[in-house]
């Protein structure tokens, strides 16, 4: 009985305790918001595809101010998509960056999204749902601009970033559709793909890149010969364009690897874009 009693006696003392913390603790708890997820079906894709939106402070969709768009692959939550929207912010608080809008492209399947076919046999048996690039252009193209455009307060400023098989797609967007962005970010290219058949198409190409003004930056870090000496070879096509309305920047990163070098590029890209010496 006296068992009991204790055990009744601690059951009420621990029920009190709690309610009483509990208003207190939920005081402190509130659902931090970095951006929004949209679904986009697409036609094109023949499937449901996922977009992270990151807003900007003070967007205001009834407003009149407009936004530069960068469009980022890799963008799922568990992959770029946060720390790049970290960096974005970043410099629209301390440096000159306008204010922009962060999309996001979650993959579903980016050895298919981001390549072109290949003639290499061995690829093909290893990576077989690859070749699907010339279908997710057509989708960013004629699905997912318009669809960001009529949503939010986009202006006619879009960026893209793309890292490995990401900047890849980038460089093919670059050479076959160069309008559909003014800014590339290019890091860690995989020109291998193909046996560098899409560097051969860039030099026997009459003209790279947007007509208009438009900024292309290349960066590769310590990521072995082949990878380094392709994005070095990007750079060199790319100068022999002597687009005037064309600034081109090439960057090495010695010290870093091809799982860290996205962010210190993005940074440095932009650090050269937009911060005032």
């Amino acid at each position: 009985m006296k068992n009991l009693l204790t055990l009744l006696l601690l059951f009420t003392l621990q029920t009190a305790f709690t309610q009483h913390l509990k208003p207190e603790a939920t005081k402190y708890h509130n659902t931090f918001v970095l951006g929004t997820i949209d679904t986009l079906r697409s036609t094109v894709l023949n499937e449901t595809r996922t977009l992270n939106i990151f807003l900007p402070e003070g967007y205001n969709p009834a407003g009149m101010e407009t936004y530069p768009v960068i469009y980022l692959l890799d963008g799922s939550a568990n992959e770029d998509f946060i720390h790049i929207c970290g960096v974005v912010q970043f410099f629209n608080l301390q440096f000159n960056m306008p204010k922009t809008i962060v999309v996001g492209i979650a993959n579903v399947d980016r050895k298919q999204d981001f390549t072109f076919p290949t003639t290499v046999a061995q690829d093909k048996k290893d990576f077989p749902t690859t070749g699907g690039s010339e279908k997710f252009i057509t989708f960013i193209e004629k699905e997912l601009q318009p669809y960001i455009n009529q949503r939010y307060k986009t202006n006619q400023e879009r960026s893209i970033i793309g890292q490995s098989l990401g900047g890849l797609l980038a460089s093919e967007i670059l050479l076959k559709k160069p309008g559909l962005f003014n800014h590339y970010y290019i890091v860690s290219p995989s020109f291998w793909w193909d046996k560098e058949s899409l560097l051969t198409q860039f030099a026997v190409a009459k003209q790279i890149g947007p007509s208009g003004k438009s900024s292309i930056y290349i960066a590769v870090g310590n990521e072995g010969k082949v990878m380094v000496k392709d994005a070095k070879t990007l750079s060199k096509l790319l100068k022999k364009q002597a687009n005037p309305n064309q600034k081109l920047e090439y960057q090495y990163f010695p010290k870093e690897d091809h799982g860290s070098i996205l962010h210190q590029a993005i940074y440095k890209a932009l650090e050269l874009q937009y911060r005032k010496k």
